[in-house]
């Protein structure tokens, strides 16, 4: 059998830090093409449809003064009338609003992401770079990937949310990542900095069902591409087993897909509870208390806000993120290569 990647030479010292590199790479990559349409996204999930909002629920509008139609968003001309407000309120400069917390965020989390992931599958393999991990280990170690990577990094999306929810000319807008951090950790301390964590990893799903999806769906192309190698007669090498970045896109996108279908209302969820602040006349928001209220005052389709901007948003962001990815691992892989023989 042919050595897997896992058992190539490391560019980097270990093949785990190759991949986070190539993640944060990724990350970084695909945070900067698809910034417009993740603050579109966010505003969208923070926007209510009512005039009068139920106290539980804060209103991206009631901490800002952007264009009362984001109040009901509308897929399509909805995100083209999101990115022109954002353009009239904040200039040219406003579309990639908030790309600082993004940018760190976003990259830190894949390439953190990718790093906890290789090192959990390496444990897997027992020591063996060719054991074939199995799709429940690809999804036990997604899930432990994804919950250590989304509580590291829980405080920076908490930042980016709030700063997405403001204009640039408000009073209550942080002037940056270290301003939003240390603005909240002085007025709500440590637990301001984890609000919506318990929902991040429920949001553990989400990564775990699209990883292990992508794993499989790469599996079964790489060995059917193998099967016609053997059929012509022709050698079978290791790096042969690198898709083309159709396939790549493919299936990325349909992972996620899968993954967003089933997970996305968390979401929401999250994104209400992230973007509220302490008041001694409102209630603390709690999971149940945001669910009752998006319910009894927006109805079930209130929980699927921003869903067709997050698919537009998510689907190319992704797509990009995991064919920049596999294309760095193997170029890493090959330098890798090219400094042993040399």
């Amino acid at each position: 059998m042919a050595a897997s990647p896992s058992a190539s030479p490391s560019l980097f010292g270990d093949i785990s830090v190759d991949h986070a590199v190539a993640g944060f790479g990724a990350g970084t990559v695909a945070t900067l093409v698809m910034h417009p349409l993740d603050l579109v996204k966010v505003r969208f999930q923070l926007a209510d449809n009512s005039s009068t909002l139920h106290p539980s629920i804060p209103s991206y509008n009631s901490k800002s003064t952007l264009p009362h139609h984001l109040r009901k968003p509308r897929f399509g001309t909805g995100v083209y009338t999101a990115l022109k407000d954002a353009v009239q309120v904040d200039g040219w400069k406003g579309l990639y609003r908030g790309l600082g917390p993004n940018l760190v965020g976003g990259a830190g989390s894949w390439g953190l992401y990718f790093l906890f992931y290789n090192m959990i599958k390496k444990q897997m393999q027992g020591g063996d770079p060719n054991y074939r991990t199995t799709s429940g280990q690809h999804l036990l170690a997604a899930a432990e990937a994804s919950a250590v990577t989304a509580m590291m990094t829980n405080p920076i999306w908490v930042v980016k949310t709030r700063v997405f929810g403001t204009a640039k000319h408000d009073a209550a807008a942080y002037r940056g990542l270290w301003d939003g951090l240390t603005s909240i950790y002085r007025t709500e301390g440590l637990r301001g900095l984890y609000k919506g964590s318990l929902l991040a990893l429920v949001g553990v799903s989400n990564g775990s069902i699209q990883f292990a999806t992508y794993e499989e769906i790469k599996r079964q192309r790489a060995d059917l591409k193998k099967k016609r190698f053997v059929k012509e007669g022709r050698e079978w090498r290791t790096e042969d087993e690198k898709l083309s970045n159709t396939e790549y896109i493919l299936a990325s996108g349909s992972s996620k897909l899968v993954a967003i279908a089933l997970t996305y209302p968390y979401q929401v969820i999250r994104a209400r509870i992230q973007n509220s602040t302490p008041s001694p006349t409102l209630p603390r928001l709690t999971i149940p208390s945001v669910i009752s209220s998006i319910y009894k005052f927006e109805g079930l389709l209130a929980f699927y806000k921003g869903l067709g901007t997050n698919a537009l948003r998510i689907l190319p962001g992704t797509c990009t993120t995991f064919v920049v990815y596999e294309n760095l691992v193997w170029a890493f892989r090959a330098l890798a290569l090219k400094r042993q023989e040399e």
